[in-house]
């Protein structure tokens, strides 16, 4: 089907790409028909528009259907176009990163939530992001708190890169410094704020996540052991006696996670003070514990 859409306008392309997804049962056809095809064409909704009743070229015509061959196999929009926009940051994907995901927004959330109830929210502070992939959670931070510094670890030099790229696509490098270490352990504390998405799924249930996470997400950033929990067993001690007293660590959690890692963190030290925030879907998403205030 290499010519598929040979002979087709922008509009009509548009429309044969969509419905080939829906017969193939994706989930959102229509938006991924279009960016798929903006990717393609290098042109954004309001291109599209414009050159809706011109005729597609022949490069048009191969670089579509090659997105289109890869999104029916499984592979997400996002990887097809290498960037994710999060907490409306645009931000580039690679092989080492997850694709930042609408639910890990709840950890941003809670935490200017949290900082703003102390009135922090303008003054100096520092952040750290224990396993920062692509940098999202720390610049979504950095994005909405002015006056604070943020470091984000990771294990892996190509997603340290790729945060690095990200912090400078959205105007951020001057207060974002990016170390290569395992979670905490490479960090000087006092922190104001720590947060993480560490990986949280068990081992064993890998396999059954869907074609989208399993195949194209980096397992190392997915898999938490056999009960999803080692990450926190490692990071929660680090981060404990990292911040500053009054200070709190946010995790995410994964689905019916959020009790146990609360566990964890009252055996670190911590403090429970503030509920779980949920995700638009209801499961507690965000976990906070708190350094005892002296």
């Amino acid at each position: 089907m290499t010519d598929a859409f040979a002979g087709h306008t922008v509009e009509t392309a548009r429309r044969a790409l969509a419905a080939r997804f829906k017969s193939a049962a994706i989930e959102s056809p229509e938006l991924d028909a279009r960016l798929l095809l903006g990717h393609a064409l290098g042109l954004d909704l309001t291109g599209l528009v414009t050159a809706s009743q011109r005729q597609l070229t022949a490069d048009e015509v191969a670089r579509l259907e090659a997105f289109a061959l890869r999104r029916l196999a499984g592979e997400p929009v996002a990887r097809i176009l290498g960037a994710r926009e999060f907490w409306g940051l645009p931000l580039q994907l690679s092989p080492a990163t997850l694709v930042p995901r609408p639910d890990t927004e709840t950890v941003v959330e809670l935490a200017l939530e949290l900082l703003a109830a102390r009135g922090d929210l303008g003054r100096p502070m520092r952040v750290a992001d224990l396993g920062t992939g692509t940098g999202a959670i720390l610049l979504a931070l950095l994005s909405e708190l002015p006056a604070a510094h943020g470091y984000g670890t990771d294990i892996s030099t190509e997603a340290l890169e790729t945060a690095t790229l990200n912090a400078a696509r959205v105007g951020l490098s001057g207060r974002a410094v990016f170390v290569a270490c395992d979670y905490a352990s490479g960090l000087i504390g006092p922190f104001d704020l720590i947060v993480s998405n560490p990986p949280y799924i068990r081992s064993r249930d890998i396999a059954g996540l869907s074609a989208e996470v399993r195949d194209h997400d980096p397992h190392a950033a997915l898999d938490g052991g056999a009960d999803g929990l080692d990450a926190y067993r490692a990071l929660i001690p680090q981060a404990a006696d990292l911040l500053a007293p009054g200070a709190a660590l946010i995790v995410e959690a994964g689905a019916g996670q959020s009790s146990q890692i609360q566990t964890l963190m009252s055996a670190a030290g911590l403090t429970i003070r503030t509920a779980p925030r949920a995700d638009l879907a209801g499961v507690p998403r965000a976990v906070a514990g708190h350094k005892k205030a002296r």
